[in-house]
C-alpha cells in the first residue's frame, strides 16, 4: 500500500468513525466524579515500597499514576459507574494505559502500564483516602 493510499484510508475512518478520532480531555468520567477529594494513598501492590501520597483535587489524576502532573492527551476506552479506562500519550515522557476500579469513594483499585523515559512499566495500586489535603506550608 503507497503512503497516498494509507494516508486516504485514514482520513476516511476518521470521516465514517468521528468518535474515535476525538481526544478524551474533557470527559466526565462517571466512576471517578464519586471520589472524595483529599489526600490519597497509593500502595503498590506486592511492594515493600512506601506508599506515596497525593492531594486529590481532581481525581482524573489518578489516570496517570506513573505520569501524574504531565498535561497528557487522553482517549477513553471505558467510562462506566464503577470503572474508566484510558490510554494516554504524554508525547516523549512516555504512554500508558490505565484501568481505574472505583470500590467506594474512599476506596480505588488502579491498574497501570505502559513506557516512561524509555523504559517499561507496570503497576497495580490501591489508593484509599486518609483525610483532608494538608497545607502547603505543612510539607
Amino acid at each position: 500500500m503507497t503512503s497516498k493510499n494509507l494516508f486516504s484510508v485514514l482520513i476516511g475512518l476518521a470521516i465514517a468513525c468521528p468518535a474515535a478520532a476525538v481526544v478524551a480531555q474533557s470527559v466526565d468520567f462517571d466512576a471517578l466524579s464519586s471520589l472524595e477529594r483529599g489526600e490519597w494513598e497509593l500502595k503498590e501492590r506486592n511492594s515493600a515500597a512506601q506508599p506515596r501520597r497525593l492531594c486529590i483535587g481532581d481525581p482524573v489524576q489518578l489516570l496517570q499514576p506513573h505520569h501524574i502532573g504531565r498535561a497528557c492527551k487522553r482517549f477513553v476506552l471505558e467510562n462506566s459507574a464503577q470503572q474508566v479506562a484510558v490510554t494516554y500519550d504524554c508525547a516523549h515522557a512516555g504512554q500508558g494505559r490505565t484501568a481505574v476500579r472505583v470500590e467506594t469513594a474512599r476506596l480505588v483499585q488502579i491498574d497501570s502500564q505502559g513506557v516512561s523515559g524509555g523504559a517499561p512499566f507496570a503497576m497495580t495500586l490501591e489508593g484509599r483516602r486518609v483525610g483532608a489535603c494538608k497545607a502547603i506550608a505543612e510539607r
